[in-house]
């Protein structure tokens, strides 16, 4: 089964909008785990408007399931990573003042820094995962510069779901099998949700982890926490 890592981010978004610790960001992520997740993950952005940098240390100390941070390998972002050193970091090529992100890497031309990026991280023994759009080159190229997995930007296939679904999973299916071929492991995020998320997982071979967090806080206003992770845990069967 495909394990679902949930991004807090959200969270922490609504925690900041009034300055203090409410809702507590180590408490939701351990109440995740209590309801199912496989996986915390947390995107610390320059601005800080989401997780903040002082929140890492202590969802360490506390995430007993696998710990994901992702973000853009910058100084501070790698000094923070390495200090911290969680399961797994997920490299996402996202400008700082971007909304969300919105691409993958081109691992050709950003081959050098990224080699030298993960021989760092693999220094610390932290798995690293890199965000990927379905292009075969670049799949190739995350190889090439010693990615432990991909993770599949899922943004375009969310977009196109309810146009042509079945059109818009053909890139990740063949993608995801010259990745497994190669030997990367394979992840997906950004978008998905309880609508398109069991149609992916049942088409795209050997995924290993989603990464939800948007769509899931956002269903969890309706249905409550523990049973919207429920509801996505059971997509994923």
């Amino acid at each position: 089964m495909t394990n679902l890592s949930v991004n807090i981010n959200k969270v922490a978004l609504i925690r900041n909008a009034r300055g203090g610790d409410f809702p507590n960001l180590v408490q939701i992520a351990k109440d995740c785990e209590k309801f199912g997740a496989q996986g915390i993950t947390v995107h610390p952005r320059p601005d800080e408007r989401h997780v903040r940098y002082n929140d890492i240390p202590l969802l360490k100390k506390e995430v007993t399931t696998e710990f994901n941070i992702e973000g853009n390998p910058n100084k501070k972002f790698l000094n923070l990573v390495t200090q911290n050193c969680p399961h797994q970091c997920t490299l996402v090529p996202d400008a700082p003042d971007a909304l969300t992100s919105n691409s993958g890497w081109d691992t050709i031309k950003n081959k050098h820094f990224l080699k030298d990026v993960i021989a760092q991280l693999h220094e610390k023994n932290i798995r690293v995962s890199i965000f990927i759009d379905t292009e075969a080159k670049n799949i190739e190229g995350a190889k090439e510069v010693g990615a432990d997995r991909i993770e599949f930007y899922t943004g375009p296939y969310a977009e196109q779901f309810f146009i042509n679904k079945q059109e818009i999973i053909k890139p990740y299916i063949e993608c995801a099998k010259l990745a497994h071929n190669i030997g990367l492991g394979i992840n997906a995020g950004h978008d998905l949700n309880l609508d398109n998320l069991h149609f992916f997982i049942s088409n795209v071979p050997n995924v290993l982890e989603v990464s939800i967090g948007h769509a899931l806080i956002s269903d969890s206003l309706y249905y409550g926490l523990h049973n919207t992770i429920q509801l996505y845990l059971r997509q994923l069967k």
